[in-house]
């Protein structure tokens, strides 16, 4: 059997989960993408999820949904951080999908044809999970899919 080595090397061997079925820690995502025009940027998502801002500003971004961090915004070539630099150097978000889980699903449907979103893929039930979803292109190119929380098939 192959020995499990840890993911920090900080972290002694004992906290390593021993199985798949042991509880890992406490963890949320929180993406952050770096975009043209943040305050742009800040209300396209907030039309599109309805959430909220919780920063603002022209450089940086905190999107929310009922108090919880669901997408982080920040401006291209603003400061020295890795990776957030020369926006022309790659394709935004190649190999990324932004996924975003919603309650209302037909409203966000709505609201990305208001916005005028390029669909990459219209409206449909994912044979695999049962959930509606709608896959569309953000202002700066970024592969975005909005998926219904709720399973159609019983």
């Amino acid at each position: 059997m192959k020995a499990v080595t840890n993911c920090a090397a900080d972290d002694p061997p004992s906290t390593m989960p021993k199985s798949p079925r042991q509880k890992a820690r406490g963890i949320r995502a929180q993406p952050l993408i770096a975009v043209r025009d943040v305050e742009a940027s800040s209300r396209w998502y907030q039309a599109l999820l309805g959430c909220e801002s919780e920063h603002g500003g022209a450089v940086y971004e905190m999107l929310v949904s009922r108090g919880e961090l669901v997408l982080q915004l920040h401006a291209w070539d603003a400061e020295d951080h890795p990776n957030l630099i020369e926006p022309d150097a790659a394709p935004h978000g190649h190999g990324v999908l932004l996924w975003f889980e919603t309650t209302d699903f037909d409203a966000a449907v709505k609201a990305a044809r208001a916005l005028k979103a390029e669909i990459v893929e219209k409206p449909h039930e994912n044979p695999s999970s049962g959930k509606r979803e709608i896959w569309i292109r953000d202002p700066d190119g970024y592969l975005v899919v909005v998926a219904s929380s709720d399973e159609r098939r019983r």
